[in-house]
């Protein structure tokens, strides 16, 4: 008879924590209406987090993904009025992404769908679990002591 490996139903349920805050986040994204995917969500997140408009380099570093995927991102945010290219004033063969009008207006709604998301998916509870929760994500987010977006 083998036991049960306690990590393994820890990974386990971590990874089915993930696919649900997945699915999740990504209704309450489309109930708005924004027409925005969850990686989109994330680069106009990550834009926000600059004080001046980053190189396409800088964001596909930032979100640790190859400078074509944030191409096909930044093209499809460029359509919807999301954000647009500018030239850099000191190197005018440098692209830089920076957000419009709408694209500040579209990261109001997006915090507000996950903040909505994440009600329903701490729902459950109590506010003490929730403390030790934020403790715990914290630990492992942490972990080597790296910080990313």
């Amino acid at each position: 008879m083998t036991t049960p490996d306690p990590d393994a139903l820890l990974a386990e349920q971590l990874l089915r924590l993930t696919r649900r805050v997945h699915r999740i986040q990504k209704r309450h994204l489309e109930q708005r209406g924004l027409g925005i995917t969850p990686a989109q969500s994330r680069l106009l997140r990550t834009l926000a987090h600059y004080g001046s408009p980053p190189r396409m380099a800088d964001l596909a570093e930032r979100l640790e993904v190859v400078p074509r995927a944030v191409t096909t991102l930044v093209d499809g945010l460029e359509a919807s009025g999301k954000v647009r290219r500018v030239p850099d004033p000191a190197n005018r063969r440098v692209i830089r992404i920076e957000l419009t009008d709408d694209g500040r207006k579209a990261l109001r709604e997006l915090r507000g769908a996950r903040r909505s998301a994440a009600d329903e998916i701490l729902a459950p509870l109590s506010n003490d679990q929730r403390s030790m929760l934020e403790g715990l994500l914290d630990t492992l987010v942490d972990g080597g002591g790296e910080r990313s977006c």
